[in-house]
């Protein structure tokens, strides 16, 4: 049997990625999205989710590029001069790595955004985070305790094959990130599986993340190992305006494309893949 979960990132960071992830959930074959609590679309995002019950929602736990939900006096080590969160990973990991981050402003701002988003009624199936910050080991230990007092059984292990590309031309920092990725979340699993929490055996969408194409999703079909795996993807409507406000140079077009090509759809039949929500991951 080979299940496979679905998911968009960034759901409620802005109004082209909202609607491309409906869209998608609607026409197509996205099964699943991850809320973010800090963005500027939330609203718009939770009025979304509420209409589409069948698509799958998770917390996607931010500590980079947005403001905190809580006063920046409360999380000093959090946040630049200007109140916001610092610009990216690889700021707040050196910071992280120098003991600079409090992990109790952590706790508290994390608890924030889970609240903010249960306070809408929507029902939580998991949690990841945004760049994959909850795969750190400290930071793990605080979402397992957050999953545990919400009574959240599933979180994201973005775990991805060290030897899998799927024909991806990139250079050596992108694998090299890829590779480290990888070995932070397994060791993730193993918290994470000795907490009573459950997540995909398998995991596809760092070493491509923002530049999944039809091509490269068809690819991951066709090598798609038995249990149960997650697809990371990032649909957007309007890939040049997207780019201008966030510079990532992602493909966010080209991946709502994939995501409700005719030809992915009929390959997810041909290859007898059934597609669940983190809702219908059993749990172990």
């Amino acid at each position: 049997m080979r299940n496979l979960i679905i998911n968009a990132d960034d759901f409620g960071l802005h109004t082209n990625i909202n609607q491309a992830i409906v869209q998608a959930h609607q026409k197509g074959c996205l099964t699943s999205t991850s809320l973010m609590p800090t963005g500027n679309a939330f609203t718009e995002a939770v009025d979304l989710s509420l209409k589409n019950p069948s698509l799958g929602i998770g917390v996607h736990l931010t500590l980079v590029a947005e403001k905190p939900l809580l006063n920046p006096a409360k999380v000093k080590s959090l946040v630049d001069k200007d109140g916001f969160f610092f610009k990216d990973y690889t700021v707040f990991i050196k910071k992280y790595v120098m003991g600079a981050i409090d992990l109790d402003e952590v706790a508290a701002e994390f608890t924030a955004q889970i609240e903010h988003i249960r306070s809408t009624g929507i029902a939580i199936t998991h949690l990841d985070s945004h760049q994959h910050l909850h795969v750190l080991p400290k930071i793990t230990n605080i979402c397992l305790a957050l999953a545990k007092q919400y009574h959240i059984k599933k979180m994201r292990i973005p775990e991805e094959s060290y030897f899998f590309s799927g024909g991806y031309q990139t250079d050596y920092k992108r694998i090299l990130g890829k590779c480290g990725l990888t070995f932070l979340a397994s060791l993730a699993r193993q918290k994470i599986r000795k907490n009573d929490l459950n997540g995909p055996d398998h995991f596809f969408g760092m070493l491509a993340g923002g530049h999944m194409s039809e091509a490269y999703v068809l690819r991951i079909l066709k090598a798609l190992p038995e249990g149960t795996s997650e697809i990371m993807m990032h649909p957007g409507l309007n890939s040049k305006l997207l780019d201008l406000q966030y510079g990532w140079q992602y493909h966010w077009t080209d991946e709502y494309q994939a995501l409700v090509s005719p030809v992915v759809l009929q390959s997810i039949k041909d290859n007898h893949v059934n597609l669940i929500s983190f809702k219908e991951l059993l749990h172990e």
